[in-house]
């Protein structure tokens, strides 16, 4: 398979202070196509993600920063240890074939408790018109397609739970209804990935459940 499109990854970090003590820390991964052949979606593509980055860098050192000294000066009053916010994001590269690029970025964020949460955003483009690639255009025809996948989804889960691997909610077919969501999707090589957010259908400590869809989808 000939990659046509070639990236680099970009990392924003830093650590910020408050009565000279870190409160805040972050690290901020973004991809930048750094050579393809389809020029205006290339730079649609690096334009978006630049700006994700900015917005989530304004964020950190804003609100976040905000929450993170309210926070300090609550715990020093208290006499509570320090604590650091975090908030770092990795990218992944899943699909990379012609005009069709796709990915997902885990943004992982701490704020205090026993443990932070990740958050999953993804993103299909076809960069040959600049756009990013709704879900339904993989299944043009098929105006169910959204009850089939939930439909295999769950019979994917069944299978899991027969097997003795048993890592979800009891309720993870009204669940997996709820909260399926048409933007939280990827393309691989071996087809479409459908991911669901941590707590959606199963405890933290299963993280994000992805499942392979079955289907005729031929990406070109």
């Amino acid at each position: 398979m000939k990659n046509l499109n070639q990236f680099k990854f970009h990392i924003a970090e830093k650590e910020l202070y408050y009565q000279g003590e870190i409160i805040v820390k972050y690290s901020i991964e973004y991809p930048e196509i750094i050579s393809s052949p389809y020029e205006h979606g290339t730079e649609v593509f690096n334009y978006e993600n630049r700006k994700l980055a900015l917005q989530l860098k304004e964020f950190i050192e804003g609100e976040l920063y905000h929450q993170a000294k309210e926070t300090y000066e609550y715990n020093k009053v208290h006499g509570y240890p320090i604590m650091i916010y975090e908030l770092m994001r990795e990218c992944k590269i899943t699909y990379n074939f012609q005009n069709l690029i796709s990915l997902y970025c885990d943004e992982y964020i701490f704020t205090g408790g026993a443990h932070g949460n990740t958050l999953r955003k993804s993103q299909t483009w076809n960069l040959a018109i600049g756009n990013q690639i709704p879900l339904k255009a993989f299944f043009e025809g098929n105006e169910y397609y959204q009850l089939d996948i939930i439909k295999q989804i769950n019979e994917q889960i069944a299978k899991q739970i027969e097997e003795e691997n048993d890592i979800y909610f009891p309720d993870y077919c009204q669940l997996a209804l709820e909260t399926f969501r048409l933007e939280n999707y990827y393309l691989t090589q071996k087809g479409i990935v459908i991911f669901f957010q941590q707590y959606d259908i199963a405890p933290y400590s299963s993280e994000i459940m992805t499942f392979l869809l079955k289907n005729n989808l031929k990406i070109k």
